[in-house]
């Protein structure tokens, strides 16, 4: 399951690496959505 939230997050979530946010600056929802993928992601890995 965790897997193919992992593709939906690729393909519908920004990519903030890109972009080169910088976490200081970040807002709320944004430390949000990186939050939301780290953990799919970690969860995808197991």
């Amino acid at each position: 399951m965790f897997k193919f939230l992992a593709k939906i997050n690729r393909w519908l979530l920004p990519n903030y690496t890109k972009e080169q946010l910088d976490l200081a600056k970040a807002t709320k929802l944004q430390k949000a959505i990186i939050a939301w993928k780290y953990y799919v992601t970690t969860r995808a890995l197991d």
